[in-house]
């Protein structure tokens, strides 16, 4: 079919994920820190919920909190390497346009997801130092249990549109995606449509729901932090500020990354394309990544189980051996 402006129109069956052009020599080394940090990842966030899911004594709101945001990590860093490293080892690029759809939308879900999650992060927080004696009595179990099903609810519902919009796009480029990964504005613009309804729903998601967001935690961190500087005791201010330690190094990598990408992407045009894709690549590794360790590292429940855990599997390879 043949579109006004003389451009072929066709709904593309598949398309080519190229990876990061321009590095094509170096694909196969730059694949294996890739290949090692989702390692890590896996090994670290699956660590994470297993300690949460067996030890009784943190079945509390803090830590059930904490493994929503572990499940969201492997589910945006399985959703994401596995084909990446197929396109750097294996030159496997080829995904259906069903499939890219269905990976872009678990990508940016579990985005939103993770800004909820460290929203309710904050929340958690607030409740247990600014107002502790009602600590229990607010945050349930069903509390907890509902605020996954909002999380959850939400993402969809802000996600979904962007299917949609993307279904309803004609496209008349090429089906090279310059990309490792299915991303929404990569795609688009490969339409030969209109893109501005795609463009100001993507900018009105960053602003008013990771934005909103983003604002929240710092009020609720602001009201924290002056809460915990008129304890009378150092020792009780210093310990109310190890908890809080955590949560604030997973919520300032997760947000500054976001703007970094953000921005990155509205000013692709001064910044090599080499280097938008290296830094979105390590946008979807690095935090998931992290964010085991940092609790691992900061959280004293977590750090002395982990210690165990260890002790147990190197005393039963001794035995063993």
């Amino acid at each position: 079919m043949m579109s006004a402006d003389n451009h072929t129109v066709f709904y593309p069956v598949t398309y080519i994920l190229t990876g990061i052009s321009g590095t094509e020599e170096s694909h196969f080394w730059m694949a294996i820190p890739f290949c090692l940090m989702y390692v890590v990842t896996l090994f670290g966030n699956s660590l994470l919920l297993f300690i949460i899911l067996t030890e009784r004594s943190l079945h509390e709101p803090m830590y059930l909190i904490m493994s929503m945001l572990a499940t969201v990590d492997l589910l945006l860093s399985t959703t994401t390497v596995p084909k990446m490293l197929a396109v750097f080892w294996f030159r496997a690029g080829e995904i259906s346009f069903a499939a890219c759809l269905t990976q872009m939308f678990f990508i940016h879900a579990s985005f939103i997801a993770e800004s909820a999650i460290l929203l309710a992060m904050a929340f958690d927080r607030y409740v247990a130092i600014c107002d502790p004696l009602r600590y229990t009595m607010i945050l349930t179990k069903s509390v907890i249990g509902k605020m996954g099903l909002a999380v959850v609810t939400r993402s969809f519902c802000i996600i979904f549109p962007h299917i949609v919009l993307m279904k309803q796009l004609k496209f008349c480029r090429t089906n090279l995606l310059p990309h490792t990964y299915c991303e929404h504005m990569v795609i688009a613009r490969l339409a030969c449509d209109d893109i501005t309804v795609n463009v100001w729903y993507g900018l009105a998601v960053a602003i008013l729901v990771i934005g909103l967001d983003a604002v929240l935690i710092a009020l609720s961190y602001g009201l924290i932090l002056r809460a915990v500087f008129r304890l009378p005791s150092k020792d009780a201010r210093l310990k109310a500020l190890r908890t809080c330690s955590s949560h604030l190094c997973v919520i300032l990598m997760f947000h500054i990354s976001s703007v970094f990408s953000y921005y990155a992407h509205r000013f692709g045009h001064i910044i090599p394309g080499y280097i938008l894709i290296l830094l979105a690549n390590l946008y979807v590794l690095i935090p998931p990544m992290l964010n085991p360790i940092v609790y691992g590292v900061t959280t004293k429940e977590i750090l002395k189980r982990v210690i165990s855990i260890f002790y147990r599997c190197v005393s039963r390879s001794s035995l063993l051996s």
